[in-house]
Formats: C-alpha cells, sequence, structure tokens
C-alpha cells in the first residue's frame, strides 16, 4: 500500500529532496541512458506528489500551475521505481497529481510532455495528443492535454 503526499519544495526535507533527486536520476539518466539536466530550477516552483511504501519513494510526479511551466497547468517528471511498476503505481501517481492540480491550482486543463511509448498510458487517463511529436533529450515525446 502507498502514501501519497503533495508539498511545496519548502515543505520537503533534505532527505525528501535527496531520494526525489535519487529517483528521477536512476531512472530518467541511468535507466533510460540519457544525459540532461534535471536539476533545471523548476522544481522551486512546483508542488511535488510524492507516493511512499514503506518508507521509500516509488512514484513521483512534480505539478505546475498554469504559465508556470507550460501555458496550461502541466505535470511533469512521472517517475516509477523500476522494480514497483507491476504494481499500477503510475497510474495512482497521476490520478493523484491530476487530482492535486485541480485542488491546489483549481485547473482542469493539463498538459504533459509525454514520451511517446506512454501515449496509450497516458489517453487511458484522459489525455490526447495535441501537435506533433518532437525529440527531447534525444527521446520521442509527444504534446498530450486533458480537457
Amino acid at each position: 500500500m502507498i502514501e501519497i503526499t503533495v508539498k511545496s519544495f519548502e515543505a520537503l526535507s533534505k532527505l525528501e529532496l535527496y531520494n526525489i533527486l535519487k529517483i528521477r536520476s536512476e531512472v530518467f539518466v541511468v535507466e533510460q541512458d540519457c544525459v540532461y539536466q534535471d536539476i533545471d530550477d523548476k522544481d522551486q516552483k512546483a508542488l511535488h506528489v510524492i507516493a511512499t511504501k514503506n518508507d521509500e519513494i516509488v512514484a513521483y510526479t512534480r505539478i505546475f500551475r498554469a504559465g508556470d511551466y507550460f501555458e496550461e497547468a502541466s505535470i511533469g517528471r512521472v517517475v516509477v521505481k523500476s522494480t514497483e511498476r507491476k504494481y499500477g503505481y503510475g497510474k495512482d501517481i497521476m490520478k493523484a497529481s491530476i487530482k492535486a492540480v485541480e485542488e491546489h491550482f483549481n485547473e482542469n486543463v493539463i498538459k504533459v510532455s509525454a514520451q511517446l511509448y506512454l501515449e496509450r498510458f497516458y489517453h487511458s487517463l484522459g489525455f490526447d495528443q495535441e501537435g506533433d511529436g518532437y525529440l527531447e533529450d534525444g527521446i520521442p515525446h509527444i504534446g498530450m492535454v486533458k480537457k
């Protein structure tokens, strides 16, 4: 069973921030073999949606109000620890993130920059492709919006 919390950057403990950066690095840099600048000075504006199980972060996203990242409210850095993917935590963290955008920002139009191979996953959550595909850090992506 996971516990999901939403925290501002200022409310994160040093250990939580360390573990967030660790899971993002494990998946986006090491597992996906992608060299990119993860620490992008946007975490300070975001709310952080953190799923923990047995005191370990197993899934995470960061959410932004409209205008702070995209024109629309947005969800990014969606990550689930590789050993935990079989439990459906990706859907759990996304549903919690959508709810958090609605509750904290009073927004219901949400954009994601989705890795192309996850199009069906995001579509199952109500997102539709918007615009053409593009490369981001060498990985095919598409813009997807939930209205």
